[in-house]
Parts: C-alpha cells; sequence; structure tokens
C-alpha cells in the first residue's frame, strides 16, 4: 500500500534529529524526544488532516517557535488551537504564540481546517525550535538566520530538510515564504540545491500580530488572495 502524506510526515518527524555542530550560545529543541504526548497529538493531527495522496502546496516558515510546534509539533499551532480547533486536546502542556493565532483566523477565513490542510503543508527549512542564551543568561526563541556561523553551519542541514519535505508529495512550481529576511536565505538555499521554481514572499505572521495589528484583516485579505492564485 502507498504511504499517505500524513504518515510520510509522520515518519518525518519521528526520525527528526539534529546531531551538528552549534555556536556558543544556541541550542535546539526536539520536542519528539523531550515529551511523548507531542508524538501523539502530531500523529492524530497529520492522521486527521493529510489522510490522502494528494500533492500540496508549501508554505515555509523559518523554524518553529518554543511555544508553537516546539510543544505541539504541529507548525504555527499552540495547544489553544490544536484543542479548539482542530479538536486535538493536549494535556501535558498549555501554549499560547501569536502566530497561530494569525494562522487560524486566516484558515478560517480560506474555509477552515480541512479545506486548508487538503491544499497546503507547512513546515520549516529548519524543522525544530532553536533558542539563544540571552547576556541576562535567560533562553528566548531564534531564528536560523540570526547569526551568521549559526547559518552556515546548518545550511547543509536546512537542503536536506527541504529536500525531504518535497519527497513528502509537494508542488515545486510555486511556494509560498514566511517573512522577507527568511525568504533571502531560502533564496540561497534555492540557488545551491536548485528546489522551487518559483518564491512567492509573504509577511511573516509574528511581524503581522506584533506590528500590524490593527491592519490584521488586510494580510488576511493578501494571503487568501495569495494562496488562491496559485496558477499565476
Amino acid at each position: 500500500m502507498t504511504e499517505t502524506f500524513g504518515e510520510k510526515v509522520i515518519a518525518f518527524n519521528r526520525n527528526l534529529q539534529y546531531k551538528g555542530l552549534l555556536p556558543d550560545g544556541f541550542r535546539v529543541l526536539n520536542p519528539y524526544l523531550d515529551n511523548p504526548e507531542t508524538l501523539d497529538v502530531m500523529q492524530q493531527f497529520y492522521k486527521k488532516y493529510y489522510n490522502d495522496s494528494e500533492v500540496r502546496k508549501f508554505i515555509i516558515g523559518i523554524n518553529p517557535s518554543r511555544h508553537g510546534a516546539g510543544v505541539t509539533g504541529v507548525p504555527f499551532t499552540d495547544t489553544k488551537r490544536l484543542k479548539d480547533i482542530c479538536g486535538i486536546e493536549m494535556k501535558s502542556a498549555h501554549t499560547h504564540e501569536i502566530s497561530s493565532v494569525f494562522i487560524y483566523d486566516m484558515i478560517d477565513a480560506y474555509g477552515g481546517t480541512e479545506l486548508f490542510y487538503q491544499n497546503f503543508y507547512i513546515n520549516s527549512p529548519f524543522p525544530l525550535a532553536i533558542i539563544r542564551k540571552t547576556k541576562e543568561n535567560k533562553w528566548i526563541n531564534a531564528n536560523y538566520y540570526d547569526d551568521k556561523a549559526l547559518f552556515e553551519i546548518v545550511k547543509d542541514f536546512m537542503i536536506d530538510s527541504l529536500k525531504k519535505h518535497i519527497s513528502l508529495g509537494i508542488d515545486t512550481s510555486k511556494v509560498f515564504v514566511l517573512g522577507k529576511k527568511n525568504a533571502e536565505f531560502i533564496q540561497k538555499l534555492n540557488l545551491q540545491a536548485k528546489l522551487f521554481d518559483q518564491l512567492e514572499i509573504l509577511e511573516h505572521l509574528r511581524f503581522i500580530q506584533q506590528y500590524k495589528s490593527k491592519e490584521k484583516q488586510l494580510y488576511i485579505d493578501k494571503y487568501i488572495l495569495s494562496l488562491n492564485n496559485i496558477g499565476q
């Protein structure tokens, strides 16, 4: 029997490990190793929404936050929306992530979770949460491109991850990249590895929620327009 899209994602996540080096002051969090319930809810999610072999469009984030996919194992999905919208409860953790608020408001405007996830797959070139230590010895979220040395160290791992995402059943003719700075680095990877034909850049959800919240509906409309104009 052919593996479904969801079964392929589950296998990818179950085998996901970063064993490479990191610059001083950076750490990688792997929720699939740290919390058994993350594996469970992640599998429930992909069995529910990806139980087919349809080809999907790819929406590319940066890397998971420790409060979103860094806990639930589902990109841009905190425990609140995982339970209230997707109907999957996580008992060992309770998180609220602002990017998750925007993505699920946008998904609602698109037509709901079943229709959206039937057409789109969201993940990141570095699919695990990265944190860095501040001068005050606190650990905070970090992006793979925050540090030049970090990007150079993880670049090959990210290209390999993107190839694995593509092998799930991704349409490579056009992908949607979240965030202008993210797009600059995805373009570098794409020039090296020739992964995608076209990149369309959308504002990052966190940027919208933090700095453009009064114009949120305009950005939701822009997302819907971009995602629906797939053939253009």
